[in-house]
């Protein structure tokens, strides 16, 4: 089953790297990478839309925003190369879900144990705003990770639009059952959908601000490993 499961996962990921379905978006990843950041002059920048990745038997899927344009659209690897990648893999270090605390690149060693990490848009939004029909172009992607990663027990949303965009895809509730937007909040969905729980993203802008502290972005991961087990 599982080489059966890596071979879609493979196969979907060959169709999100050539997808041209949102033209702001690709035109915007492009220039990014012509561009580039002086930092980053002498990288060749991946510039295309980036697949999810880990371990395929996750009981554990994280679901950002998008990939960061000197970050993922550069390294070719989400949470890769960005301060909100060194947040999330540290973390997910310290609590046993990565083998390192540092993901600085495609070729860094990084595995993850059980957690599978994706995003709601899979090409970086200019100011990190997709628009409503970008979001929906790229729901289709997120729709068969669902379906193929059959071990999923918990999925962890990064941000509003990453818990929007995950309601969408289980069954409807009421608006007075609608889970609400709260971080460190878990839910228990209807039918056979997984746990849900809900954080801020990492975003340079919430920790820099102390939106989001170490400390509770910490205290998500210490609550999903007692979950898990």
């Amino acid at each position: 089953m599982n080489s059966s499961i890596e071979t879609d996962l493979k196969n979907l990921a060959e169709r999100v790297i050539s997808c041209e379905r949102c033209s702001r978006l690709r035109a915007y990843c492009q220039k990014v990478a012509q561009l580039k950041k002086k930092a980053f002059r002498d990288w060749d920048y991946l510039g295309k839309p980036l697949p999810g990745f880990g371990d395929i038997d996750a009981r554990l899927l994280i679901i950002g925003l998008a990939p960061a344009a000197h970050g993922g659209i550069r390294t070719g690897r989400m949470f890769t190369g960005d301060s909100s990648g060194d947040w999330l893999v540290s973390a997910l270090y310290e609590a046993g879900f990565a083998n390192q605390p540092i993901s600085i690149s495609k070729d860094d060693g990084l595995k993850l144990n059980s957690v599978y990490i994706t995003a709601t848009v899979r090409c970086a939004p200019p100011g990190n705003k997709p628009i409503k029909e970008e979001i929906e172009n790229c729901s289709s992607y997120l729709t068969e990770e669902l379906k193929l990663l059959r071990q999923v027990k918990l999925v962890l949303t990064l941000g509003r639009i990453a818990f929007n965009a995950y309601l969408a895809h289980v069954p409807e509730r009421s608006a007075a059952h609608r889970p609400d937007f709260k971080h460190g909040a878990v839910y228990s969905m209807d039918g056979k959908a997984p746990l849900l729980m809900v954080s801020y993203h990492p975003s340079r802008q919430n920790t820099q601000t102390g939106s989001l502290t170490w400390e509770a972005w910490i205290r998500v991961f210490t609550e999903i490993r007692r979950i898990l087990n």
